[in-house]
């Protein structure tokens, strides 16, 4: 089985801030952008009885009232908020991924001395409460925009011969996460990451 890791750069607080504002503004501003993949989504994902996304995304705006048994639907339509208030980042390198391509960059990341951030943050975590956590996809994790910075700071100070004892497919994921950290640092925000 293969998963992918999603990233963007976004202003975390922003993103947060989203979940139980009650912006109904918000909302219809997320149904008409993403109208077309709003239906493709749920003609792919739906189907088992529960919320659509719009449904879900209406709930997670408005702080509930949540349909149990649903989660990924939920984690679903926090990633589609995220996606409108952020910028997708490339993540070539990490969809498709088998599983333990995460905890192989991290090793590699850490053999390098970047501990700051870690690609295995984005598989364990869920959205914010109150939104239900799934019962296991999508998984979601933050790097801060001070992690970033610390992680850009580690990494400057790899060397060119340290950069060759990776392994080339490794260290290329590797400077996939610092492209994002790049990103978020030049951005002043976050990095918020998907992992299904």
């Amino acid at each position: 089985m293969s998963y992918s890791l999603t990233t963007y750069v976004v202003d975390l607080d922003v993103l947060r801030a989203s979940v139980g504002s009650r912006d109904d503004k918000l909302r219809r501003m997320i149904g008409g952008r993403f109208k077309r993949r709003l239906e493709d989504f749920d003609d792919q994902v739906g189907g088992d009885g529960g919320p659509s996304v719009r449904d879900a995304i209406r709930a997670v705006v408005e702080g509930g009232p949540f349909e149990a048994g649903h989660g990924a639907v939920y984690g679903y339509a926090y990633k589609w908020i995220c996606e409108f208030h952020g910028r997708y980042l490339n993540n070539n390198e990490f969809s498709p991924m088998r599983s333990g391509w995460p905890e192989t960059v991290d090793e590699g990341l850490r053999a390098l001395g970047v501990t700051a951030v870690g690609v295995a943050d984005f598989q364990f975590g869920r959205a914010p409460d109150p939104v239900p956590a799934p019962d296991l996809l999508p998984g979601y994790g933050e790097w801060s925009t001070a992690q970033c910075r610390a992680a850009l700071e580690q990494w400057a100070a790899v060397s060119d011969a340290d950069r060759a004892g990776i392994d080339p497919r490794v260290l290329r994921a590797a400077e996939s996460c610092m492209d994002w950290c790049r990103a978020a640092d030049a951005a002043g925000r976050g990095v918020a990451g998907f992992f299904s």
